[in-house]
């Protein structure tokens, strides 16, 4: 499902204008962005949380120039799904 696929079916369970949902959708999404930039998480209840998680410092290797290099710690966003959201997929069959 893409983000225009989003816009069409809240404006189809809405009745709002597929432009005024699509707006609203982009400046969710951007909130979220701005949260995490900032280095704070956000909790949506019953849906799931956005977080920001910490990667260690590690070394790794370029196997194309058979080199170690060393990746610095750094911030990488992620989504963690609430119990009740994360049992509905698991159980939910085709």
């Amino acid at each position: 499902m893409t983000k225009a696929d989003i816009v069409n079916e809240i404006s189809k369970s809405t009745g709002v204008e597929k432009a005024q949902v699509q707006q609203i959708v982009e400046s969710f999404m951007e909130s979220i962005k701005d949260s995490l930039t900032a280095n704070k998480n956000v909790y949506l209840r019953g849906f799931g949380s956005f977080i920001v998680k910490r990667r260690a410092e590690k070394v790794a290797r370029n196997i194309s120039k058979n080199t170690t290099i060393t990746i610095p710690a750094h911030n990488i966003p992620a989504f963690k799904p609430a119990k009740s959201f994360a049992g509905k997929v698991k159980t939910h069959t085709k």
